[in-house]
């Protein structure tokens, strides 16, 4: 028994000094050749990123009209400078802001800054807007007329039933002229659209005013005499197309800046070359040209700064 231990004390001993001497051989190898091996590597690292990434942007988007106008008009513009511009498309209003602030994509653009602020700060992201690019108005549409004065006393006229554009809806019809005032919708809980449809001093021509899901308003607008319908939903109807705007939102100083959608990136690459040459090429006149040519007013051109 105490020859075996003794043999495999031995055997240890010698397979341990063994393995340390491996050890000590490739750590010595190591040492003469990884600077080589390294400055290689981090060459290559670079070429292949000057090739293939920095000149490549990453938008995220939604569908329409943002990555109509990415797709169709701002790649070719980027183009001709040399820029490769990938546009990913995001059906909601979340991932296009997580995304990037984990660093996955460049920009985004789709949003207004007051939807920005909002999720700054519940989500505690760091990003920030660069570029105001367009506006997507609220239009009167209809299918019976053609002219906000063809439409008669007493006409059904349809709009957001959210407070938010049900509010902006009335604004513009006040606008329009075919409402004195919003009487006292959204001051007094009490008075609803059945109300402001029943007071002849805010309306008097007695409109009917019904509320309907904003994203609804296109598929009834063949049972309504007009209504007022958000940019994007009278878009995806192809609404400009069939049945051009009777008229759409007109803005001040202040309402232009709540109603522009922004490029916005995170906060830090504002001034990275990458995102100058994407806010030249959104606020190019290719840019301008193709948003009035193609949406007809559903989608104007709003080139403004962050206030």
């Amino acid at each position: 028994m105490k020859k075996r231990v003794i043999t495999s004390l031995v055997l240890t001993a010698a397979l341990a000094f063994g393995a340390l001497t491996g050890c000590g051989s490739k750590a010595e190898s190591q040492t003469t050749e990884a600077p080589a091996t390294e400055e290689a590597t981090q060459a290559e690292a670079k070429a292949d990123s000057a090739s293939d990434t920095d000149k490549k942007i990453t938008v995220g988007a939604t569908p329409v009209p943002h990555a109509e106008i990415l797709d169709n008009i701002v790649k070719e513009v980027l183009a001709k400078d040399g820029w490769t511009l990938e546009t990913v498309v995001f059906q909601d209003y979340v991932l296009p802001n997580t995304s990037l602030e984990a660093g996955e994509i460049d920009a985004n653009y789709f949003q207004t800054l007051g939807y920005l602020d909002q999720q700054n700060k519940d989500a505690g992201l760091h990003l920030t807007a660069v570029a105001g690019i367009h506006i997507e108005p609220m239009g009167i549409y209809s299918e019976k007329y053609t002219k906000i004065d063809e439409i008669p006393d007493g006409a059904e006229i349809g709009i957001p039933n959210d407070p938010d554009n049900g509010a902006r809806a009335l604004d513009l019809l006040v606008q329009k002229g075919l409402l004195t005032s919003k009487g006292a919708f959204g001051e007094d809980a009490s008075y609803t659209e059945d109300s402001l449809s029943k007071d002849k001093d805010a309306n008097p021509h007695g409109y009917k005013i019904t509320p309907l899901e904003a994203a609804n308003l296109p598929l009834s607008l063949p049972d309504l005499d007009a209504a007022a319908i958000n940019g994007n939903y009278a878009l995806e109807a192809d609404l400009p197309a069939k049945h051009p705007a009777l008229d759409i939102e007109e803005f001040d100083d202040e309402t232009t800046v709540k109603r522009t959608n922004f490029l916005v990136v995170k906060d830090g690459s504002q001034d990275s070359e990458k995102i100058k040459a994407l806010v030249a090429a959104l606020k190019s006149d290719e840019v301008k040209s193709y948003i009035e040519e193609t949406y007809k007013g559903a989608v104007i051109p709003s080139f403004i700064d962050p206030q």
